[in-house]
């Protein structure tokens, strides 16, 4: 007697991904990308089952986007352009939606990003555990948190941190800030200009200013900012769907030379540069509106969320 064939379910088609060791993996919690500061209230107050509870009874209610929620939006437009151009490509981003909720409560989350056109495919529901223990073995580049544990469990793992506030740019043209010392440089660079200042490497090459003979240092954010300008590369830059920003409180005539020679060493395009010699960054931030600035001082991060722009704190230490 023949075997009586097992009926399958035909695969539903799937939003392009690219495979681990080309993507550049980004990691983001539900807290960043939707707006669950009631839910989070009401897990609080009224503990995890009536939050749970909560959960499956709006279900089928979408969840507000959160901070992060633009930048996702434009990094997932770089992947459709990449994919118009060459449609083989597999060098594209790829999310991984992290969460402490448990599965069952999951299903909002996972609702909300198919009501908002999110093509994210990989979720990670880990009830009460520390979710950040994954992110290597998912290969992440970029994590982003609303929660300050997460962050410094991340860094602990060696991946990079998280936005907070409203999000005011558009969902088109992904624009991503860097300040310099500390995130896109190390923080060497500024122990390296203040010896210079006490005459230990002036007596190496004096007839030249120390900010235009030394590179700087790798910093924190550099791995993440290559693999995005090697993204860039792949446009021109009149259709590039991609701008970047430096934005340091240096001064330029301390610090541009190095730090414009150092980004042609390692052959990274910035697209605009902003010296700001101490001056505040918000405002020009608020008229830049990246999706994501990234800044080690905290009193920066103020000063981008007073002006309703999406950061991202670098933590030297937790």
């Amino acid at each position: 007697m023949p075997p009586v064939p097992i009926p399958t379910t035909p695969r539903l088609p799937q939003p392009p991904q690219a495979p681990p060791f080309k993507a550049l993996v980004i990691a983001v919690t539900t807290r960043a990308i939707f707006n669950l500061e009631e839910e989070h209230q009401l897990y609080l107050e009224k503990g995890k089952e009536e939050y749970v509870r909560h959960q499956q009874a709006n279900q089928d209610r979408p969840l507000p986007p959160g901070t992060a929620f633009a930048f996702i939006q434009a990094v997932q437009y770089v992947n459709k352009k990449i994919l118009e151009s060459s449609p083989a490509e597999e060098d594209l981003f790829d999310i991984l939606l992290l969460s402490n909720n448990s599965p069952e409560s999951g299903v909002r989350i996972i609702n909300s990003a198919k009501h908002y056109g999110l093509e994210i495919s990989k979720f990670c529901f880990v009830s009460d555990e520390d979710s950040t223990q994954y992110l290597k073995s998912h290969g992440v580049k970029l994590f982003l948190s609303a929660d300050r544990t997460d962050v410094c469990n991340a860094l602990r793992r060696g991946a990079s941190p998280p936005p907070s506030h409203e999000v005011q740019a558009p969902s088109t043209q992904l624009r991503v800030a860097f300040d310099g010392d500390a995130v896109l440089f190390s923080d060497e660079t500024d122990q390296d200009l203040e010896r210079g200042k006490g005459g230990l490497n002036r007596c190496f090459l004096p007839s030249y200013p120390l900010s235009s003979v030394l590179l700087c240092f790798q910093g924190p954010m550099k791995a993440f900012a290559m693999h995005l300008g090697k993204i860039h590369k792949k446009f021109n830059r009149e259709e590039c769907p991609i701008r970047t920003y430096l934005v340091t409180a240096r001064s330029g005539r301390d610090m541009g030379i190095r730090a414009i020679k150092t980004l042609r060493e390692w052959g990274l395009a910035i697209d605009e540069a902003f010296f700001m010699d101490g001056a505040p960054k918000g405002p020009i931030l608020a008229q830049i509106q990246p999706h994501i600035f990234f800044d080690d001082g905290l009193h920066n991060i103020q000063g981008a969320r007073d002006m309703g722009v999406p950061s991202a704190w670098v933590p030297s230490c937790c």
